[in-house]
């Protein structure tokens, strides 16, 4: 069987589903075929808020959920009160992703929905450092895409006319503190703010502001946006309290590198 059609049919036999719902490519590609395969009346979509969600995406993802006819809810999720999450080691997703499903799991309940779904693709089980998946396994959260690539997500999207078949991936802001230092409401704001201001500045597909200390910061960019890098954009990122701003490539996943490589030694 085509994957597509698996994740449709492992969908159908769930009966009705919460969607984690962070308004990026998969989440939203998972939302859309659950309203294909069971009826707008079977799902509803969950977005969680907190100070680790950028400002900007909160609308978005309103109204794409309004635009597939499905029950948008909002929870307030409480990371920041679990210590294991303001620490900031190398296990933050794992206490993040608790968080979101033992948020969710009790609205699904009272909202008479069978399962919790999230959007966990085939690449993101074959990367290298994601705590987050065990947490969410742990907690009996379905991941009906994980038989297709992120590249088969963006695709179909695409056949099914979906906005966000294109989407930049955008990964919460508390991955962009370095592990160490504390994840807290006030460099949380500072990232946001910053990566605000560049995205008015240089439109650019991928913008990541990395906090390396409290008057540190590294901007990265794509090469088309780095390009056009000036003192506007460095006045921008100062103005939230970095004095020191180095700029490079973006690269994804950038902060687990070395996490990633103390593994495999």
């Amino acid at each position: 069987m085509d994957p597509v059609e698996q994740v449709l049919d492992e969908l159908r036999q769930l009966g009705s589903v919460l969607v984690a719902f962070s308004g990026g490519a998969d989440s939203a590609f998972l939302l859309a075929a659950a309203v294909r395969a069971l009826s707008p009346d079977s799902v509803v979509a969950a977005t969680a808020v907190s100070p680790s969600l950028a400002q900007s995406e909160l609308p978005a993802a309103q109204a794409f959920a309004a635009s597939l006819g499905v029950r948008h809810v909002t929870p307030a999720t409480q990371e920041l009160e679990r210590e294991g999450y303001v620490a900031n080691g190398t296990d933050r997703c794992f206490h993040c992703k608790a968080t979101l499903v033992d948020t969710l799991r009790p609205i699904a309940a009272q909202l008479g929905l069978a399962h919790v779904v999230t959007g966990t693709n085939a690449d993101d089980l074959v990367a290298g450092f994601r705590p987050g998946i065990r947490a969410a396994a742990d907690r009996g959260a379905v991941t009906p895409l994980r038989r297709l690539t992120k590249q088969q997500v963006r695709e179909t999207s695409a056949r099914w006319g979906l906005v966000t078949a294109d989407k930049p991936a955008l990964a919460c802001l508390a991955s962009r503190i370095a592990y160490g230092l504390e994840v807290t409401p006030q460099r949380l704001s500072r990232v946001d703010r910053a990566e605000t201001a560049l995205r008015a500045l240089l439109h650019p597909r991928h913008v990541r502001v990395r906090v390396l200390a409290d008057t540190a910061a590294r901007v990265e960019l794509d090469p088309e946006a780095l390009a056009r890098w000036g003192d506007g954009c460095l006045s921008a990122v100062r103005a939230e309290g970095f004095e020191t701003v180095e700029t490079r490539e973006f690269r994804s996943g950038s902060m687990n590198a070395l996490v990633v490589a103390s593994t495999e030694q």
